[in-house]
């Protein structure tokens, strides 16, 4: 058996996504994602494609262009309104919003812009406009079990809880 990323095998890895023109670190997940090749994207396509043939222990690079994921910048999902007319749980930059229009259709919004008088919210996805350079660890490769097929991943242990404290006093 081979301990090569392909199909059916058990990935986990860690990654950041970093802006290819600033370098800035948009996101880092740093707790194991664990996926099965080929059966559970958790990341985009070209992304995966990238990582078929890769070992555990090997660091790739992979650029992408947010475009082509999440298609071009759409100004007309940039609203900025009055602060009062915001409810106070949401006037926070980095807040997600859930708004719905006319149709029941609903779309998250993000929080990008505050001040004294104004909020501002984006309903582009954060990597529109931008080069992104994913760059990824792979951490395991192993075949995956029946179990964790079924599940699309790995398959964690129950809690060991003390059945006495689960009983009504």
């Amino acid at each position: 058996m081979s301990d090569i990323i392909g199909d059916g095998k058990f990935v986990e890895l860690t990654y950041n996504v970093s802006d290819k023109k600033t370098g800035h670190v948009l996101t880092t997940v740093e707790f194991p994602l664990g996926y099965i090749h080929g059966h559970t994207e958790v990341l985009a396509p070209f992304v995966h494609r990238q990582l078929e043939g890769k070992k555990a222990g090997e660091e790739i690079e992979v650029e992408i262009d947010g475009n082509e994921i999440y298609g071009a910048r759409d100004e007309s999902l940039v609203f900025t309104d009055r602060i009062e007319n915001v409810p106070e749980a949401f006037r926070k930059v980095g807040n997600t919003i859930l708004m719905e229009n006319d149709k029941g259709q609903t779309k998250s919004f993000l929080v990008t812009r505050m001040d004294d008088m104004t909020l501002t919210v984006d309903g582009n996805n954060p990597l529109c406009g931008r080069e992104v350079i994913f760059t990824l660890q792979v951490l395991t490769v192993r075949d995956a079990t029946p179990q964790e097929v079924e599940a699309g991943g790995a398959i964690l242990p129950e809690p060991d809880i003390d059945p006495s404290l689960l009983k009504p006093t």
